[in-house]
């Protein structure tokens, strides 16, 4: 039976890595040899499906699962015989030095190994860090410059391109700009872990934008309709009669980027009441007063 090293084909060098890790991992990958890309290319083309065959196995828990036991059984299971194997014929090589040239023999065979082995490469750590983007920077997409500290003291800085639509706590990938590998072995990864901050005048909840709406008291009692400006553009909003403070208004399709379609905008609209009236202002309350019947405090 032949396997795919699905992790191999991803860039990933070991097993021991969560879903977030793999989607990335895909996400870099596709990019690179995706056909659009790559036009004419019947090795990219190939690549390509393998990339999408192992995301489709590996992004599912269940799926994953099923795989990693596979590969111990048809695959690790193997490469352990082959190691036990390798002892064995290491251990009757001693032997063979042994009754020959006594045990002495141990410097000399120590002497051949250290010459016919070759260290295995180790691959660098990765290196995670956090930066904050405001609610438009994740909504258009931005570039942004971080420095970092070397291990010897020295500043580093990187271009970190915010793509258009992140989402918060999503993780961007730099490819070997994390810790140094050792004999040979690739550099680690940066992982940067993207805060969005809520600022100005808007809450990202998820996918959706949360953000309060004033209105005087007569448009909330007669009703009207109105323009915001919303993040990208201005949003046309119909207040209904008898609009209370703490109401809910749902605009769809005016809140987040989520792919190719956006969450919602919700205006929670909240009644102002004047501080300052000019004297034909007071009039028209004070007849509102005399004539109203309404009661706020009976239920």
């Amino acid at each position: 039976m032949i396997f795919k090293d699905y992790y191999k084909i991803l860039g990933l060098e070991t097993n021991k890595v969560d879903l977030e890790d793999i989607k990335i991992a895909y996400r870099e990958s596709a990019k690179k040899y995706h056909p659009d890309v790559n036009k004419e290319d019947k090795v990219a083309e190939e690549r390509f499906k393998d990339i999408s065959e192992a995301y489709q196995i590996l992004s599912k828990s269940s799926s994953k699962r099923k795989y990693d036991r596979s590969w111990n059984y048809y695959v690790g299971r193997k490469k352990k015989a082959y190691e036990i194997s390798a002892k064995n014929i290491n251990a009757k090589t001693k032997d063979f030095f042994n009754m020959f040239f006594g045990t002495k023999s141990d410097d000399r065979l120590s002497e051949v190994e250290g010459k016919n082995k070759k260290k295995t490469p180790v691959r660098g750590e990765n290196i995670e860090t956090e930066i904050e983007a405001s609610i438009v920077d994740g909504f258009f997409g931005k570039e942004k410059a971080i420095s970092l500290k070397d291990v010897d003291g020295s500043v580093k800085t990187f271009n970190v391109k915010i793509p258009e639509g992140i989402k918060n706590n999503e993780k961007i990938r730099l490819i070997g700009q994390g810790k140094p590998g050792k004999y040979g072995g690739k550099s680690g990864d940066l992982l940067i872990n993207i805060k969005i901050k809520n600022t100005g005048k808007y809450t990202l909840d998820g996918v959706d934008l949360k953000t309060e709406l004033d209105l005087s008291p007569w448009e909330a009692t007669l009703g009207t309709e109105l323009t915001i400006t919303g993040l990208d553009e201005d949003v046309n909003v119909v207040i209904p009669k008898g609009t209370q403070t703490g109401d809910r208004i749902v605009i769809e399709n005016k809140g987040y980027k989520d792919g190719d379609s956006r969450g919602n905008l919700i205006l929670e609209t909240k009644i102002m009441v004047p501080t300052e009236l000019s004297d034909e202002e007071i009039k028209i309350y004070n007849k509102l007063k005399k004539t109203s019947k309404f009661n706020p405090r009976k239920s």
